[in-house]
């Protein structure tokens, strides 16, 4: 339940409980838990998924205020909400997936509240795109030693990646 006065909402009982109702449902800005070590293989993951992932781009859409009903992300306040370095928009989303470094390692900030629509489309936790990053950043680093790598799609949607190491 959010206080209506922090964001100077005078209203009648029906009016409260309409907009109450957003609001548990409004800002649920959370970190994605993915380490991400390598831009080129994000930006490699975006690609593969068709999202696009917009340089310098220094603020992501989210919900646009903090609703109070869910944690800050460890590491922010209210006021970073929003706020970026680079952006990842997904096709058919309204908000968008923020990247920020901070402590020395990049975060990804999303707003996983349902009408957004990014969990819709990559799942929860963000797995698709933790997924391709994975696998991306794995691919990288094989041909980075000088290793051979092509990948097989399975059936139930894991991919499999074989890797081969020059004779």
């Amino acid at each position: 339940m959010c206080d209506l006065k922090l964001f100077g909402i005078q209203a009648d009982a029906l009016t409260d409980k309409i907009l109450n109702d957003c609001c548990r449902c409004g800002c649920h800005v959370s970190s994605i838990k993915l380490q991400v070590k390598s831009l080129d293989a994000l930006k490699l993951a975006c690609h593969r998924l068709g999202l696009e992932f917009r340089e310098n781009q220094k603020t992501y859409r989210w919900f646009g205020r903090y609703a109070g009903d869910s944690p800050i992300p460890e590491g922010f306040t209210q006021e970073d909400l929003g706020k970026c370095d680079h952006a990842i928009r997904v096709p058919d989303a309204i908000y968008e997936i923020g990247l920020v470094f901070k402590d020395g390692a990049w975060r990804l900030m999303w707003d996983s509240w349902q009408t957004g629509g990014l969990e819709a489309a990559l799942g929860k936790d963000c797995n698709k795109l933790r997924q391709a990053y994975g696998i991306e950043a794995a691919k990288l680093e094989a041909q980075r030693q000088g290793y051979s790598i092509w990948e097989e799609q399975r059936e139930d949607g894991a991919v499999k990646l074989h890797i081969q190491v020059p004779a």
